[in-house]
Order: structure tokens, then C-alpha cells, then sequence
């Protein structure tokens, strides 16, 4: 299977910065509790471990995705997206994802992802579909809030990153099924 383009690289160039997990790693395997156990994979949905560093210092909040960009959609298909964290915390903790984000920092929101839950759904690609890339971003904002609200689609939050990102730090773990 031949991978689509990075789709950040469609987006306005912006600086980078560093994120490192406890969890996951640029090009490694994931882990099964972050396989999806809800879509069949045999995995638990628990998001990983984030820690993030050197930002942009205008930087008012953060917002951590995670995206498919090889799923079978025409689309890609977003796993979890955490909005309105504040620029003050560097760190999600392993599983802060949970449905009713009891783990979140406090004043972060979830949206839905695209199968309509709320919080992280792990990986689940179809089988024999090839390795797909899971595109873990904090993205650095220059608004304290973003003028979405928990009833929006994941591209409806991206839209409205859509010029308030100031810098953006990834890593893109891959999950294949046989």
C-alpha cells in the first residue's frame, strides 16, 4: 500500500518542537493497550503517554490529536483530539484519553473521534490493509480557546486551528493487522 502524503505538510509551515512519550515511538509498533479493544483489535484504547517541550513562548494552549491518515475513508479517520489545554502543562499521562476524561489537565476538553465516542480510540485497521501511521501532534496555539465547543467534528476543530497554530510537534507510531 503506497501511504498518502503527511497532511501537515498542506498546512502553513510552522515551527517545530519536542514530544516524547513513555508509550509510543516515531516508526514503532503500538503497543497493545493502545490497540483498540472496542473496534475488535484486542487492544484496551488507552491513549499513551505525551510530554512535549521547547513550544513557541506566544504559545496560549495546546491541542493534541491523533490521527489515521491510511485509513480506508477517503478521509483518514481521527482517533482523539484534546483541545483548550493550557499552555502551562507539558504532559498527558498515560490513559488521560479515557471516555469521560477524568485524567485530562483541568480545563482540557475531548471531542468525539470518528466513530462518535468520546476520548481515545486505539488502533484498528482493517486486516491485510498494510501498516498505517498514527499521527500523534501537539499543536502549540496563540489563543488561550478555541471557539469550538465538545458537539464539533474533529475537522471542524482542525479549521479552526487553522491559523492560531504557531508550532507543531509529532510522532507517528504505525499498527498493522494480519
Amino acid at each position: 500500500m503506497n501511504n498518502p502524503p503527511n497532511p501537515y505538510d498542506f498546512l502553513p509551515q510552522v515551527p517545530g518542537f519536542e514530544v516524547t512519550s513513555d508509550d509510543v515511538g516515531e516508526g514503532k509498533t503500538l503497543a497493545m493497550p493502545q490497540v483498540s479493544g472496542i473496534f475488535g483489535a484486542g487492544g484496551e484504547d488507552i491513549s499513551p503517554h505525551l510530554r512535549w517541550a521547547g513550544a513557541p513562548k506566544e504559545t496560549k494552549s495546546y491541542s493534541v490529536t491523533c490521527f489515521d491518515p491510511d485509513a480506508p475513508t477517503g478521509s483518514g479517520f481521527w482517533h482523539w483530539v484534546v483541545y483548550d489545554i493550557s499552555a502551562n502543562v507539558s504532559e498527558l499521562v498515560t490513559g488521560a484519553g479515557s471516555q469521560d476524561g477524568s485524567a485530562l489537565p483541568a480545563g482540557a476538553k475531548q471531542l468525539k473521534n470518528d466513530a462518535g465516542l468520546f476520548g481515545y480510540l486505539g488502533s484498528a485497521p482493517p486486516a491485510g490493509h498494510g501498516a498505517h501511521r498514527y499521527m500523534f501532534a501537539v499543536h502549540a496555539l496563540n489563543v488561550a480557546s478555541l471557539p469550538v465547543t465538545e458537539d464539533v467534528t474533529p475537522a471542524i476543530c482542525g479549521f479552526n486551528m487553522f491559523g492560531t497554530t504557531i508550532g507543531r510537534a509529532t510522532v507517528t507510531p504505525v499498527y498493522e493487522q494480519n
